[in-house]
């Protein structure tokens, strides 16, 4: 009985380094042949030369994560050289408006490979302290990106500082300059809930919308609080058309962002001369969020921060219509000069 068992342990082992044997056997006579299959010259060497004056779109997907190591100052300056980057002054800048959706709008044009974004506000233009330090530190506040990309920056503030039209002209005197709007009163309200949002956070009080809104002696719209007064669009786009023709601006519907984002977006792409790669596939609605999250890649996502899409407070229904009367002549005139209709009431 012991005899037959280890016979049968024998030819067991024997089966097994057969086959551990021709197992080798195979991946040597395998790797002979890729070796002999290998072309004799390179792919590369057999493909056209580059355009210099353009990078490959699937080249700067991929070199991404070098340019999120220099975001984060972990780069080295070989890296730098060796890859040719540069930080630029940016080709196209979002100039307003507050509470339009200017962040979901840069985020958003950043899926695209081409565009490389300014992460903070840098406040160069509407800032003198700022603006005094001069365009080089302007640019060293620039991402570092490769020569073809567009650095696109955003500080809303901008739209309604009245030195800033002249000052970006100066820079640059053909840069194209994005303004995303809301429905006026809308962001009015909004821009009271992000201002209230923060006063509570100090433990301070603050006015009803209703009284900051509306002038308690004359009961006329307060012009002169700055929410309402940032939502007279064309008053603002005026002062910039003294400096820029209005084909260098392009107007993109903050409400339909919301709702319906890859639209809006693909116009921005072709007024930015930019090839079309913003797909559906880079948006996914996030129901908990209420509203469109980005997707990079098959790994990478990203939703806008929490604060965004705060509750409005209720209204005074009479204080609505009161603003959204006072509001319409301008929204006509603003119609009129940029040639986009919105159904705003």
């Amino acid at each position: 009985m012991l005899f037959k068992q280890q016979a049968l342990l024998r030819q067991k082992l024997f089966v097994l380094g057969s086959l551990a044997i021709g197992s080798v056997l195979y991946l040597v006579a395998r790797v002979g042949t890729l070796d002999r299959l290998q072309p004799i010259c390179p792919v590369e060497s057999r493909l056209p030369p580059p355009d210099p004056g353009q990078i490959p779109l699937r080249t700067l997907q991929f070199k991404r994560g070098l340019l999120h190591e220099l975001r984060k100052g972990n780069a080295t300056k070989e890296q730098i050289r060796l890859h040719n980057l540069v930080q630029q002054l940016p080709r196209a800048i979002i100039i307003g408006v507050r509470k339009g959706g200017t962040r979901a709008l840069l985020e958003m044009l950043n899926l695209h490979p081409a565009v490389v974004k300014a992460s903070q506000e840098i406040h160069f233009f509407d800032n003198d302290q700022n603006y005094a330090r001069g365009i080089d530190w302007y640019r060293e506040k620039m991402p570092f990106s490769f020569p073809h990309q567009i650095t696109i920056e955003k500080s809303p503030a901008y739209f309604i500082t009245e030195e800033v039209p002249e000052r970006i002209f100066k820079m640059n005197s053909s840069i194209k300059l994005l303004i995303i709007v809301r429905e006026p009163t809308t962001r009015a309200v909004s821009d009271y809930t992000q201002v209230l949002e923060g006063k509570e956070r100090k433990n301070k009080t603050y006015h009803k919308f209703e009284k900051l809104a509306v002038d308690s002696g004359t009961c006329e719209v307060n012009t002169k609080y700055k929410a309402v007064r940032t939502s007279i669009y064309t008053k603002h786009l005026e002062r910039w058309l003294k400096y820029f023709p209005v084909e260098q601006f392009h107007i993109v519907d903050g409400d339909r962002l919301i709702t319906d984002p890859l639209p809006e977006l693909q116009l921005v792409e072709r007024f930015l001369n930019l090839p079309s790669r913003i797909s559906q596939y880079n948006l996914y609605f996030n129901a908990t969020r209420g509203f469109y999250c980005l997707r990079f890649n098959i790994v990478f996502n990203k939703c806008l921060a929490g604060s965004k899409g705060r509750i409005h407070p209720e209204v005074d229904p009479s204080v609505v219509t009161k603003l959204q009367k006072f509001f319409h002549p301008f929204n006509q005139k603003f119609y009129q000069i940029t040639g986009r209709t919105f159904n705003w009431p």
